[in-house]
C-alpha cells in the first residue's frame, strides 16, 4: 500500500472513532474560555466595605466555615485585597465535594456559599474533562482521544499537502462559485480550515494531554532540560512541634506575606494535614495567570521558609524548563496571551469542533455515493 492511501485510511478511521469526543471537548473548551470574565459580571457578593480593623486570621476563618460544613475538609483559604471577601474552600475527592464559603474579613459574617460542582460552568468542565461520565472512565476516554487527535492533525496536514506546487493556491482559499456543489464546499471547509488551525489545534491538544498524563509531563520536562521534580511536593517542617504555644504562628503568615508582596493579587493558604507537614501558600502575582505564582512553604512552628525540590516554588527561582512546564495550563486556556489569547483559543476551539462534523459528512458522502453506484 502506498503511503498516502494508508495515511488517508488511518485519518478516516481515527477521525470516526474520536469525532464525537473531539467535538464535545472543543465546544466545551469554547464555553470555558471566558469563564472568569462572565462570572465577574455577577459576583458582586465577593466585595465588601473596607474597615480600619484587622482581618480574620486563617484559624478563625476556618472555624467559622466549618460551622457550615463540619463533616468536610478545608482545602485552603483565599485572602485578597481589603475590599474582597475571604473564601474558605472545601474539597473532598470521595464522595466529590467542592464548595466555598465567603466571609466578611472584618466581621466573620457568612456572605454566601457557592457549590462549584453545580451550575453552567461546572457542567461545561465535567463535559470537557470527562464527557459527563464517571471520573475514572471519562478522563481516560478524553485523554486517549486527544492523543489520537494529535495523530489526526498530523495525518491531516500530510494529506493536505498537494503533489504539485501549482495546486497549492486552491488549497489556501475558498474559490466557490454559484455552481459549486455542497460536497465541494464541505471538502473545502474541512481541508482549508483544518490547515489554518492545525498548528494552534496541535498546541491545545498537546497541552491538554500534558495536563492529563503525568508521564507525558515528565517526558516533556526532561526533554527540555529540566532537573527538578515535575510534580507538586509539600516539604516537611524543619522544627519539632511546639505543644504548649500560646499563639498559632500560621495566623501571622498572611499579614507577613502582605507586607512582603503588597502588589500580589491573592494569597491562598493551605492548612497542613499533619503535624509534620509545612504550611504552603500560593501567592498569585498576576490576575488571570497561574504560571508566575509563587508557591511558598513555611515551618508550622517557626514560619521559617522551606525550599521544595519540585518545580512549584518561587517563580524567580524557576529555570527555563520549569517556566515552560508551569505555563502549560495558561497556554492551554489562552490566558498566556491575555484577552487576545483567550479570543484566539475560543476561535480555534470553535473551528476545531467543525472538523469532526465536516469529516463525517465527507465520509458519509463518499459512502453514500459508492452505495448509489452499486445500486445503479
Amino acid at each position: 500500500m502506498r503511503v498516502k492511501p494508508f495515511i488517508f485510511q488511518l485519518h478516516k478511521i481515527l477521525g470516526l472513532i474520536t469525532g464525537l469526543v473531539v467535538f464535545i471537548v472543543a465546544i466545551t473548551g469554547c464555553c470555558w474560555a471566558f469563564r472568569e470574565e462572565i462570572e465577574s459580571l455577577y459576583d458582586d457578593y465577593k466585595k465588601v466595605t473596607p474597615q480600619d480593623k484587622p482581618i480574620l486570621t486563617p484559624t478563625k476563618a476556618k472555624e467559622i466555615a466549618l460551622e457550615v460544613f463540619p463533616n468536610n475538609s478545608v482545602h485552603g483559604t483565599l485572602f485578597k485585597k481589603g475590599d474582597d471577601a475571604i473564601e474558605v474552600i472545601f474539597y473532598d475527592a470521595e464522595p466529590e465535594f467542592y464548595q466555598s464559603v465567603f466571609l466578611n474579613p472584618y466581621t466573620g459574617k457568612i456572605i454566601q456559599v457557592d457549590d462549584h460542582l453545580s451550575g453552567f460552568f461546572a457542567f461545561i468542565l465535567k463535559g470537557h474533562m470527562r464527557l459527563w461520565l464517571p471520573k475514572d472512565i471519562g478522563e481516560q476516554v478524553v485523554g486517549a482521544s486527544i492523543l489520537i487527535f494529535i495523530l489526526i492533525i498530523i495525518s491531516g496536514f500530510i494529506l493536505w499537502l498537494p503533489k504539485k506546487r501549482k495546486n497549492l493556491k486552491q488549497r489556501l482559499k475558498f474559490n466557490w462559485k454559484k455552481t459549486t456543489r455542497w460536497k465541494r464546499k464541505n471538502y473545502d471547509l474541512h481541508t482549508i480550515i483544518g490547515f489554518y488551525i492545525c498548528s494552534f489545534a496541535l498546541i491545545l491538544a498537546f497541552t491538554g494531554s500534558v495536563i492529563s498524563y503525568n508521564w507525558l509531563k515528565y517526558v516533556v520536562y526532561v526533554s527540555i532540560g529540566g532537573d527538578k521534580v515535575p510534580a507538586f511536593i509539600i516539604p516537611e517542617n524543619n522544627s519539632e512541634n511546639l505543644e504548649n504555644s500560646s499563639t498559632i504562628p500560621m495566623d501571622q503568615l498572611i499579614v507577613k506575606l502582605q507586607k512582603e508582596s503588597p502588589d500580589a493579587e491573592s494569597y491562598e493558604l493551605h492548612y497542613p494535614s499533619t503535624k509534620e507537614e509545612s504550611i504552603y501558600v500560593e501567592v498569585s502575582n498576576s490576575k488571570g495567570l497561574y504560571y508566575d505564582s509563587d508557591y511558598r512553604f513555611f515551618d508550622q512552628n517557626t514560619l521559617e521558609e522551606i525550599e521544595t525540590p519540585a518545580i512549584y516554588g518561587k517563580y524567580k527561582d524557576a529555570k527555563l524548563a520549569d517556566k515552560i512546564l508551569r505555563m502549560n495550563y495558561d497556554i492551554h486556556i489562552g490566558a498566556i496571551g491575555g484577552i487576545a489569547g483567550k479570543i484566539l483559543a475560543f476561535l480555534i476551539s470553535l473551528l476545531t469542533a467543525t472538523l469532526p462534523v465536516t469529516g463525517v459528512l465527507l465520509w458519509y458522502g463518499r459512502k453514500y455515493k459508492k452505495n448509489t453506484r452499486r445500486a445503479s
